[in-house]
């Protein structure tokens, strides 16, 4: 069982910047592919971005893409998700996930969950 604990979430202003983390217990992190998913109240969960195991694949959502950039450190197991130019469209709360298998864009195809953090933008 893969414990995952996200850091990082809290209020902005719009334009500014955060960055998101997410450290998981497991020390094989690195035979995980990794996402970052958000949702915002009322609507469904969606995703936001995609790591592979070597970090050779990376895939963003088109909201994002431009403005977000994941990355990981598999000597720390973590993953981070720098945000830039927040917009208060981005507020949500903010999800990691591993995935056993190739993960991409479906989040039924992460085996494990963050318990979120929460990101609000401002206008």
């Amino acid at each position: 069982q893969v414990q995952l604990v996200e850091s990082g979430g809290g209020l902005v202003q719009a334009g500014n910047s955060l960055r998101l983390s997410c450290t998981a217990s497991d020390r094989t992190f690195s035979s995980y592919a990794m996402g970052w998913f958000r949702q915002a109240p009322g609507k469904e969960r969606e995703f936001v971005a995609h790591i592979s195991r070597s970090a050779g694949y990376i895939y963003y959502a088109d909201s994002v893409k431009g403005r977000f950039t994941i990355s990981r450190d598999n000597a720390k197991n973590t993953v981070y998700l720098r945000m830039n130019s927040l917009k208060p469209e981005d507020t949500a709360v903010y999800y990691c996930a591993a995935s056993m298998g190739y993960g991409l864009t479906n989040p039924g195809a992460y085996n494990y969950w963050g318990q979120g953090t929460q990101v609000t933008v401002s206008s």
